[in-house]
């Protein structure tokens, strides 16, 4: 039998003043005999040993079992002890000429802006855990001094697909987890996005000064060997437009100049231990070859499937229901596929809220997760039969969700027209 690897991540209280190994415990206490619903938020203020002292804590386990489990069952287990940084994002400033440009967003890590992301972003098949994967391999081969000139690996990540698909939210949220699991490496990490746009100056020569400049920044960064630099260049098509495509007036020379100073600078910035480069894109046809061919992994993000539209619209569903605006009620967990059927397994009545939410879910199909997390919102605001100032029940929130749905796909169609 495999084992069992339990992954166990605590975001500390501000305030708290515990040791990690008295939390740890104390975790293990409040949850020894219990099932463990894996990759669910528990509160510290609901439990009796931990709620002075810890705001969340979420159990993973580490082959994808997906199966409640009791702690005492698992092999091996494995704390994550963090506080969140409470800043927002500074915003990196350049000179250029007599112009000040804002070319990057930079956050410290972990941060309360990015809490819980990694666990509401819903995709198909284990995209998160292969991304995860990678990264921990990467800083593996790192710590065993693997010859980079032997086995190649440039430290980049492409998400590609159409716009809505959660590109730039799982960066962000892979960058959190990141500097939540390598907590003991290292004592901090660091988001910086990238404003493509921004590196574009409208005297066309700065452009690929600027990128240089830019990563001189970054490389004073990295210096720090106790911090994990994450580096976003989002819709990198803008900075790594393919060379051959660059053919009118003046901007053949310019647009290639950035994209040199792109690649010059990635390759000289994968030599560092502590760094990683996360790009994403909604047109891969139009990014630089030579770009594609250096992304370690190129990973499409499609719309979500039916199973992944039903965990979306069920979180939303469960934080209307935190917050007091909808009345609480179970919604289960999406049954298996029966692929051989090409059905979904219900053993409910039809008239059951999660029978119900389903079917809204099926309809929803086409539509991409930016569009999905706004229903309920569009359904709240739009097409309830009234507004309330107390909870609206889950049976009359539902079909105000299906008219949401209706009227979005009209929209789609009308556009696609």
């Amino acid at each position: 039998m495999e084992d069992i690897i339990l992954h166990i991540e605590i975001c500390q209280s501000a305030d708290s003043t515990l040791r990690k190994t008295v939390i740890e415990r104390a975790v293990f206490q409040e949850f020894f005999g219990k099932i463990i619903q894996l990759e669910t938020v528990v509160y510290g203020k609901d439990c009796e040993h931990l709620c002075d002292h810890v705001d969340t804590v979420i159990c993973y386990e580490e082959n994808l079992l997906k199966e409640p489990i009791e702690i005492q069952d698992a092999s091996i287990v494995k704390y994550y002890i963090y506080r969140l940084t409470q800043e927002g994002a500074a915003t990196e400033i350049m000179k250029s000429d007599s112009d000040e440009l804002s070319v990057a967003s930079h956050w410290l890590l972990p941060t309360q802006e990015f809490h819980n992301l990694w666990d509401n972003l819903y995709y198909d098949g284990d995209v998160k855990d292969k991304l995860l994967r990678f990264v921990q391999t990467i800083m593996s081969f790192s710590d065993h001094n693997v010859n980079p000139n032997i086995i190649s690996c440039n430290k980049v990540i492409l998400l590609h697909g159409p716009p809505g698909t959660g590109k730039t939210s799982l960066c962000k949220a892979l960058a959190q987890k990141l500097a939540i699991r390598m907590g003991d490496r290292f004592t901090h990490g660091e988001f910086i996005e990238i404003n493509s746009h921004s590196l574009f100056s409208k005297w066309f020569s700065e452009s690929g000064k600027l990128v240089m400049k830019l990563f001189d920044e970054i490389r004073n960064m990295v210096q720090n060997e106790k911090a994990l630099i994450c580096i976003l260049i989002d819709e990198v098509e803008s900075l790594a437009h393919a060379r051959n495509l660059c053919t009118n007036g003046n901007e053949p020379s310019d647009s290639i100049r950035v994209v040199n100073a792109l690649l010059t600078q990635l390759d000289q910035i994968k030599r560092y231990p502590n760094v990683l480069i996360l790009t994403t894109s909604n047109m891969t046809e139009v990014i630089d070859l030579a770009f594609v061919d250096r992304a370690d992994i190129k990973q499409y993000l499609g719309n979500p499937c039916v199973k992944a539209i039903y965990s979306i619209y069920r979180s939303c569903l469960n934080e209307l229901m935190k917050t007091d605006l909808l009345e609480e009620k179970d919604i289960y967990d999406i049954p298996e596929i029966d692929k051989d059927k090409g059905m979904l397994e219900y053993r409910m009545s039809p008239r059951h809220v999660s029978t119900k939410l389903l079917k809204i879910s099926e309809m929803s199909e086409g539509l991409s997760g930016r569009t999905l997390r706004k229903i309920p919102f569009l359904a709240y605001a739009l097409y309830l039969p009234r507004l309330s100032t107390s909870k609206i029940a889950l049976d009359e929130f539902l079909p105000a969700m299906r008219t949401a749905v209706i009227k979005q796909k009209e929209e789609s169609r009308l556009q696609q027209s």
